[in-house]
């Protein structure tokens, strides 16, 4: 089973991912660490990755993805798939792997950059963010305004009731 965690940069995706993973006993994996020095670059200095930019970085991750569901691996993904044309390239089994959308409003998660140290990602890009963001209609719909400990007890619930641990 894979639990994709996706949102905006900001939004708790690590922070979150990282809790669940380790309440479920399950591997957390960053689609950040799946990116190109070259991408990862252009985002420390406010540059926008274009689909082009993006296109590498998805091939890898869906390659990762089906190795993990072939090896009947549990992990939790971080991972902002904006897109839904990058979520459908992601989503490869809608039966073992799960969306999950960390939603919360423009002003949150700027906040939240600001107070954000050493991370590549520029709070320069985070309206680029919202202008790329599709929101999807085919996730389980997390407040991010709510304590990561109340989030990580819906999200475990959820999955406990949907019987996929």
């Amino acid at each position: 089973m894979i639990i994709l965690i996706m949102g905006v940069s900001g939004s708790g995706k690590t922070t979150i991912g990282q809790q669940l993973a380790n309440s479920l006993h399950w591997e957390f994996r960053d689609a950040d660490s799946f990116h190109s020095p070259e991408n990862i670059e252009k985002m420390r200095h406010g540059i926008p990755l274009s689909d082009e930019d993006r296109i590498p970085w998805l091939q890898t991750l869906h390659t990762a993805i089906k190795n993990w569901l072939q090896e009947n691996q549990n992990v939790v993904l971080a991972c902002s798939a904006l897109k839904a044309s990058y979520r459908q390239f992601l989503l490869l089994d809608s039966n073992n792997v799960k969306l999950v959308y960390l939603q919360g409003s423009f002003t949150l998660i700027q906040q939240r950059l600001q107070e954000r140290q050493n991370h590549f990602m520029s709070e320069k890009l985070l309206k680029s963010q919202f202008d790329t963001l599709e929101e999807p209609d085919n996730a389980i719909l997390v407040d991010i305004s709510q304590p990561p400990e109340q989030i990580i007890t819906f999200l475990k619930t959820y999955f406990a009731t949907a019987k996929i641990e």
